[in-house]
């Protein structure tokens, strides 16, 4: 069983392909999450008001502390760990897609202890572009206004060269990791894998991945206009889109099943799995 489940793997495809996207489907997916937001309200702003707080407090001592380039960066760093934020949202989606009662111990545990291992390679991955950001970042604060009254050329080279070098970067981060997560979490796949088939289905899909890029940047501001409370909704719908829209855009047939948990079943089935350990059911084929 062992050697056939290893030529089994060694014959799986390096990436997974991916589906022909419609510039206006992640308007599709958005709507898709507000109905996982409505399905399963309190999860969702608990999950969503624990994320607003952090990105509130992070920024807020930043502030007070007299480093506003600082916080600047922090709020564009966000784009580099907003897909680690969502794996909870991910599990919350896909229990309800199998119609199970949301639990936040069965997500937490779908989210961090089944995919650990290659969460964590991710995780190393979106941190080293991350720290090369930042140290970017310091250096593009030597073009801060630190005159008493600053021009608005001072504040556009400033702003515009941050800009550039931050996009740089987030465009790398978000073809990295659209659907790789989502991807870890649906299939029994390695961190590589999931990777390169986010980074496929992105360049294939760039007016797709446009407009939802679009999307995510300005709820984002939105919610930090509002003094980060619009985060505590924008977040999960965020997530739960971001899930929707790995269904439609990755096929990830030929990749296998998770042995137990959430995902280990296929949607719509609703069967319950087993609290303890999350394998199937005897009842479920």
């Amino acid at each position: 069983m062992t050697e056939q489940t290893k030529l089994n793997r060694d014959e799986m495809p390096f990436v997974a392909p991916c589906k022909k996207l419609s510039p206006w489907a992640p308007f599709r997916w958005v709507r898709l999450g507000i109905k996982d937001l409505v399905q399963a309200p309190q999860h969702s702003m608990a999950y969503g008001l624990t994320v607003a707080l952090m990105i509130g407090i992070a920024c807020l001592l930043a502030w007070l502390r007299g480093s506003q380039w600082i916080m600047f960066a922090m709020l564009g760093g966000f784009v580099f760990l907003a897909p680690l934020t969502c794996i909870g949202l991910y599990a919350i989606s896909a229990q309800l897609e199998r119609g199970q009662a949301p639990l936040m111990v069965r997500s937490a545990r779908a989210a961090w202890k089944r995919h650990f291992g290659n969460e964590m390679i991710f995780t190393l991955a979106l941190l080293v572009i991350f720290l090369i950001w930042v140290r970017a970042a310091v250096m593009v604060s030597v073009f801060f206004p630190t005159d008493g009254d600053p021009t608005f050329n001072d504040w556009f080279m400033y702003l515009g060269f941050g800009s550039m070098i931050g996009a740089v970067f987030a465009a790398i981060t978000f073809s990295a990791s659209a659907f790789s997560l989502p991807m870890i979490m649906h299939r029994d796949v390695d961190s590589i894998t999931a990777i390169v088939t986010s980074v496929n289905a992105v360049l294939r899909n760039k007016r797709a991945m446009i407009v939802w890029l679009s999307i995510v940047v300005v709820s984002l501001l939105i919610g930090v206009a509002t003094a980060f409370v619009g985060l505590i909704v924008i977040v999960p719908v965020i997530g739960y889109a971001a899930w929707h829209g790995y269904l439609e855009t990755i096929d990830a047939d030929q990749f296998p099943r998770h042995e137990v948990g959430i995902t280990s079943v296929p949607r719509n089935d609703n069967s319950q799995l087993d609290q303890d350990t999350g394998a199937p059911t005897n009842s479920q084929a």
